[in-house]
């Protein structure tokens, strides 16, 4: 009896590890033991596991310039395999307050509501990809996105002009089926933080496997007429 119920403890107290990454995104096992009173050690061993099981990874912090000696602390995140362990009790709770908004205030209600969801993530990032060049800000916002979660890449656009921006995640994919006002007030804020006009190609939330999204070449690089962007094609990852 003594074995199973310590087995239960040790089973929600991963659960709880698991649920502090997927509320607060990727973490080291010291801010997730400051986070859940834990000891880094009891941290670590539930991480070992979840990383043994294929529930959470292990990715490379970004490079800080810092004093003193010692490599950066690793972060760990959850896999899709390890998202797709948890019930979607938040969606339909945030799908069901978002139905009320709709019912009592209008459709244009949650797209506000949208905006400023997106809103504390942009402000976030804002300065990170003003600082890159030009041609380079699509790369530097993937890789600002996956730190988020996203697990965001790049690559060139079929038709040679422009990038595609790919998110493999979207933690917001059930309810955005319901309410794609999440989409278009997420395309709004990749738009603001590139400075340009973008195209959303594919959601996650309509069946596609990636959200893409279509970022045009800089002025001056080969930048497609908006007449060309009206009728680009529709090549996304599978």
């Amino acid at each position: 009896m003594e074995f199973v119920q310590a087995t239960a403890v040790e089973d929600r107290t991963r659960d709880r590890v698991m649920r502090a990454l997927l509320e607060h995104g990727p973490a080291t096992a010291a801010t997730l033991a400051s986070q859940l009173e834990l000891t880094a050690a009891a941290v670590r061993r539930h991480l070992d596991v979840l990383v043994a099981e294929g529930a959470a990874e292990v990715r490379q912090p970004r490079r800080v310039r810092v004093r003193g000696r010692g490599r950066p602390a690793k972060l760990f995140a959850l896999t899709d395999f390890g998202r797709s362990g948890f019930h979607h009790a938040y969606d339909d709770l945030a799908a069901s307050a978002l139905r009320f908004l709709a019912s009592t205030a209008g459709d244009q209600a949650v797209l506000e509501f949208a905006r400023a969801q997106v809103a504390e993530l942009e402000v976030r990032h804002a300065a990170t990809v003003a600082a890159a060049p030009p041609a380079q800000r699509a790369r530097v916002l993937a890789q600002a996105l996956s730190a988020d979660g996203y697990a965001a890449s790049t690559q060139g656009a079929p038709s040679g002009h422009g990038e595609q921006l790919c998110q493999h995640h979207c933690p917001v994919a059930h309810v955005a089926v319901q309410f794609p006002q999440l989409c278009e007030a997420e395309t709004e804020m990749l738009s603001r933080l590139l400075g340009t006009h973008v195209q959303r190609l594919a959601t996650i939330a309509h069946g596609d496997g990636v959200c893409t999204t279509f970022v045009p070449a800089p002025s001056g690089a080969g930048q497609p007429s908006p007449a060309q962007q009206s009728v680009l094609p529709r090549h996304v990852l599978p």
